[in-house]
């Protein structure tokens, strides 16, 4: 049986005269856990925004399967209408809505599937408040599992920066993705947070049934959760597989893991 969730093939990505990718292509299967590497510079952020609508691509192509297991070409789709497809992600840059609360962050995501018609919401009728109170319940449950309930009534700037990023990947997990794509999700972490990034990163993958891409500076995280790695050079694909083989590949090393960072 073919668990193929996402298919790119050859994607490139011009701005002017520069290529920032480069005939790039992967194969995403269900339940994969995947690493993106490469030096700064590598277009790893463009490829995320590529495969999620910020960007269209100049050539190749980006199929995703539907429900029935078809492929649909979404090249050229809206990041709204892609995200409604099965795809989230977060960004290098915290992106929240930060003067309201946690839980209103988390609720604001949930209105894609949940949110009740607008004439329920206008008349504010009975199907309109339950409504309300189950994505209420289910964004708490979701707050829960990130160790963010106490903090729901929070105005969201005013957490850490170790919580916020969590409330990122809560707000797109409450989106009901199939595959979660994560923008350095370590970043400006200390060392116990990564740690237990790594750990609820793996934790979610089971616990939600995701297929999850993720791209990370810190290797020690990408090595310990990743079966599969992507390295990225110029734009380029340089290097794919087990996290064994990346740490072997010659022009792995002198690209990125040998301090060109």
């Amino acid at each position: 049986m073919d668990n193929t969730l996402l298919k790119v093939t050859e994607l490139t990505k011009h701005f002017g005269g520069l290529t920032a990718v480069s005939n790039v292509s992967m194969t995403l299967q269900k339940g994969e856990l995947i690493g993106l590497i490469g030096p700064n510079g590598a277009g790893k952020t463009t490829f995320f925004n590529l495969l999620t609508g910020v960007y269209e691509p100049s050539e190749g192509t980006v199929e995703l399967a539907s429900d029935n297991q078809s492929m649909e070409v979404i090249n050229g789709k809206s990041p709204d209408y892609i995200n409604g497809q099965g795809i989230a992600r977060t960004f290098q840059n915290i992106r929240l809505f930060s003067d309201l609360s946690v839980l209103e962050n988390v609720m604001i995501a949930m209105h894609r599937e949940k949110g009740p018609s607008m004439i329920h919401a206008f008349l504010r009728t009975s199907t309109h408040y339950e409504t309300e109170r189950q994505m209420r319940h289910d964004a708490m449950k979701l707050l829960e599992i990130f160790r963010l309930a106490e903090q729901a009534a929070e105005t969201a700037k005013n957490l850490s920066y170790g919580q916020q990023r969590r409330l990122e990947i809560v707000r797109a997990l409450a989106t009901q993705p199939k595959i979660l794509f994560l923008d350095e999700p370590a970043a400006g972490m200390n060392p116990a947070e990564t740690a237990e990034l790594t750990q609820l990163i793996s934790q979610i993958r089971e616990q939600f049934d995701l297929t999850i891409v993720l791209i990370e500076h810190d290797m020690s995280l990408v090595m310990d959760i990743c079966e599969r790695i992507y390295v990225l050079e110029y734009g380029r694909l340089i290097a794919q597989g087990t996290p064994e083989e990346i740490q072997n590949n010659e022009q792995v090393i002198q690209a990125y893991l040998g301090g060109n960072d």
